[in-house]
Formats: structure tokens, sequence, C-alpha cells
């Protein structure tokens, strides 16, 4: 009888060990998962906000809310890229010169066939061209997947939340906006369910958004991230 005590007894104390040990790990285990989703997560996040960036600067400002647009002009759009040949000197900018009054210059003797003013400022070696460059291989690296910018890591297919919105400063001025998101449900999904709950009502009770995202719809703050 006492031996069947002392088997159940040590029966109990190896569950509580396990359970003790199951109640520390478990967190530990679950921000050592969380923070390899995370990074994964924020890196597309940082290829759609360069992507967002550079579709803006050659649509007027404009975002998109579409993923099939944005991924298309990452795949097909050329960007300009200056060229540059020499700088201007001290007291070639004191004398009033910019880059775009020696562009100008060099133009019009270009055209005239008369280069005395490019002598007298001292711009023989000046030279500004543009060049057009593809979007994919200028900003991104060699060999960047563009399709897969509208998943997201460890999302079993989901996609991103991509959101646009314009509005008027109270100055008159045009604001674009937008934003993209990823929820803590979709790429955290398979972790321990209790560890989600918990971090999602952290967030909900700090007014934060339960997820990562860039960029806001509400706030204009140029893209950032909301782990920035």
């Amino acid at each position: 009888m006492k031996t069947v005590f002392n088997i159940v007894l040590t029966l109990c104390v190896l569950a509580l060990v396990f359970v003790c040990y199951k109640s520390i790990m478990n967190p530990i285990k679950f921000e050592e998962d969380k923070t390899v989703r995370d990074r994964a997560v924020i890196a597309r996040l940082l290829d759609i906000r360069k992507a967002q960036a550079e579709y803006r600067n050659l649509n007027k400002g404009n975002y998109t809310a579409n993923f099939d647009t944005l991924i298309d002009f990452v795949k097909n759009a050329k960007m300009p890229f200056i060229y540059k040949v020499g700088e201007l000197t001290d007291k070639q900018l004191e004398d009033g010169l910019t880059d775009k009054k020696a562009i100008a210059i060099i133009n019009k003797a270009q055209k005239t066939g008369k280069f005395d003013e490019v002598k007298k400022f001292g711009l023989e070696n000046f030279r500004r061209d543009t060049m057009w460059v593809a979007v994919i291989d200028t900003v991104f690296p060699k060999g960047f997947n563009a399709d897969s910018m509208k998943f997201i890591p460890y999302g079993n297919g989901s996609q991103f939340e991509m959101a646009i919105r314009n509005d008027t400063a109270k100055s008159g001025a045009p604001i674009f906006m937008y934003e993209v998101k990823a929820p803590y449900d979709i790429y955290l999904s398979g972790l321990d369910k209790q560890e989600i709950v918990n971090l999602k009502d952290v967030q909900s009770k700090l007014g934060r958004y339960e997820g990562l995202m860039i960029g806001s719809i509400e706030t204009p703050n140029n893209g950032a991230g909301n782990w920035e």
C-alpha cells in the first residue's frame, strides 16, 4: 500500500513540475516564435512601403489600394535616375548657380552652338543626364519576387489588408494616406491560443492595432510602422 502511495505521490509531483515547466516555457516559446514571424511580416511590410513610395513618386502623390496594381508597377514601371558628372564649386554656388541653372546654360549652349557662358561659369565638365531604370532592379534586391508582396508570411495564403484615403489639409493642400495591416490572428495562427488572446488584450487596452501595420488612413505618418 505504501509503495502505491509513493508511486502516486511521485506522479503528482512530476505532473506539478510539468505544469510549472509549461507555465514558464510556454510564454518564452511563444515570444521566440512570435519574434521570428514578426521579422518576416515586417520585412514584407517594408517592401510594400518601398513600392508605395515609388508608386507615389510617379503617380502625382497618389498611393494605390490594389495589390495587383502595385505588383504590376514594381515589375514593369521605370523611374528616373539622374546620372551626375561634376559638382558645383563653392564659388559657382556663390555666383548664384544651381544644378537647374547650370543645366539650363548647358542646354542653351547646345541649341545655339555658343558656349561662352559655359566657359564663363566653368561648366565644361558638368553634366546631368536623366536615365530611366526599372523599379524592380533599382529599389529591390536581385531575385525579388514582387508577386509575394500581397501575402502575409505564415498566413496560409491570407493577404495583407491595404487601404488608401485622400483628404485635404486646412491650408487646402492635398493629403494622401495609406495603410497596410497584418492581424495577429492571421500570422500567429498555430501558436499558443491563450498567449495570442493575452497579446491582443494588451494591445486593445492600449488602444493599439492588434497586429503589425504600416501607415494610417486616420493620421498622416509617412508610412511609419507601428513597431517603429
